[in-house]
């Protein structure tokens, strides 16, 4: 067991994703969230770039196993700016996953905390995200509640336009 007043570096530390975490398996991470195709190094630098351009409106983070160097867990946030609640803004989280071989080791309640934190920096007055009904204890235990009932609507990805 670690002491706590070790000086030595904390082995999961979450950080902002990084350009070269395409080759530490940030895609293939991604897969065991979704359908994730194959992409080129030129295509995630291109969306790299582009989500950088947000600056702190769109933030993705990772955990990166200090031991193996792979990205082992991360999750999305990007900040909505409304009309509503005085020009509020809220915090959309999204794209969470821990690796299986990584998981029980609270790296999602990490990526949670450290998205949440960063919402309520923004001034965000309230944090969302959308669930599969298997996951709702585990975002329960990082302090959320049922709210509502999502809505989705998926288009035929053949006749939308790449941008």
């Amino acid at each position: 067991m670690q002491d706590q007043n070790s000086h030595e570096p904390e082995r999961f530390p979450v950080r902002r994703l990084e350009i070269y975490d395409k080759s530490k398996g940030f895609i293939d991470l991604l897969s065991q969230l979704t359908q994730c195709n194959p992409i080129s190094d030129e295509e995630f630098q291109s969306r790299f770039h582009d989500l950088a351009s947000y600056g702190d409106d769109h933030v993705i983070c990772v955990v990166e196993d200090d031991r193996s160097h792979k990205i082992i867990a991360t999750g999305s946030v990007f900040i909505e700016k409304k009309f509503i609640r005085s020009c509020g803004k809220v915090g959309h989280i999204e794209d969470v996953v821990v690796d299986s071989s990584a998981r029980g080791q609270h790296l999602g309640q990490k990526i949670i905390r450290f998205l949440s934190d960063h919402a309520k920096s923004m001034g965000c007055y309230k944090v969302i995200l959308d669930c599969d009904v298997e996951k709702k204890g585990f975002y329960e235990k990082c302090g959320f509640k049922e709210k509502g009932v999502q809505m989705s609507l998926y288009f035929d990805r053949s006749k939308i336009p790449r941008v």
